[in-house]
């Protein structure tokens, strides 16, 4: 899965549901501040606009080559693949494992291939990036039951793909498999959802509190619904996008249909620095 969707552990947890939302949170923090989360991404490189291969600030020569992408390296580079000192040429195809466990790597540093719509870039993630050092935690409204609501997954009969601009500024489809209704604040609200390789939904929001009291919009992952649809909709556990922790991440805006009229005071709102 893409960490532009960004999925964290759920270890086990505290049986009260305030206790296992603050724990939550807890893992939230430890999640994105870890050496490889979303605040150690500096760059994402488009091989497209380097068609030299030299990529400023990344070791190495990076050209695409069809379904793979080709990189060579010197001994100065400083490159390993698979944790070999890399002299000479290897093809290369996209990661899809945690980053940590990625094949390229260039001091503490992780070279992270991409691949996304038939064009190929290279992530450079650095635990000793700013963005991490400055991290003081995620901004987030304490626990509230009233904020959990029973909701319907209703699949569409088959899947469906829309244009939506993403963060970087260009526009890239999204898979969209059914839609997610449930009651709020007096009225019936749908989000246009995919669903993830486990069964768990996976929606693109915002609300009346985007860009404002929250940031510009979030994610929310509602766990598998039951054999009749039905599935527990938490927005205690509204999430930042990874974009809001580093700019260089592609992150689609909501879909159309995915701006909730009302507001959504709870869950994650922003990230504090200092």
């Amino acid at each position: 899965m893409s960490t532009d969707r960004q999925r964290d552990p759920a270890p086990e947890t505290p049986p009260d549901a305030a206790e296992r939302w603050r724990h939550w949170h807890e893992q939230r923090e430890a999640a994105v501040s870890s050496s490889y989360g979303p605040l150690s991404l500096t760059g994402t490189h488009w091989l497209s606009d380097f068609p030299e291969g030299r990529i400023p600030d990344v070791p190495g020569e990076w050209r695409e080559d069809g379904g793979e992408v080709l990189l060579s390296a010197r001994a100065e580079d400083g490159i390993t693949v698979d944790g070999k000192p890399l002299t000479g040429t290897v093809r290369l195809t996209a990661d899809h494992g945690p980053v940590h466990a990625s094949r390229v790597a260039t001091g503490g540093r992780r070279l992270v291939v991409l691949r996304r719509e038939g064009l190929w870039a290279v992530r450079d993630f650095d635990p000793g990036s700013e963005a991490r050092s400055a991290f003081r935690g995620i901004e987030a409204t304490p626990y509230d039951e009233s904020w959990v609501v029973p909701g319907v997954y209703r699949p569409y009969g088959a899947e469906r793909s829309v244009r939506v601009e993403n963060a970087d500024g260009r526009e890239r489809g999204l898979g969209l498999a059914g839609e997610l209704v449930f009651e709020l604040h007096g009225g019936e609200h749908t989000l246009q959802v995919a669903v993830e390789e486990d069964g768990s939904l996976w929606a693109v929001f915002a609300d009346a509190t985007s860009g404002r009291d929250s940031y510009r919009f979030r994610f929310l992952r509602p766990a598998a619904p039951a054999a009749d649809g039905s599935v527990t909709v938490d927005l205690n556990r509204a999430l930042l996008p990874p974009c809001a922790f580093a700019d260089h991440f592609i992150c689609p805006f909501p879909p159309p249909g995915n701006t909730l009229d009302t507001a959504v005071a709870a869950g994650e709102r922003r990230q504090l620095t200092g």
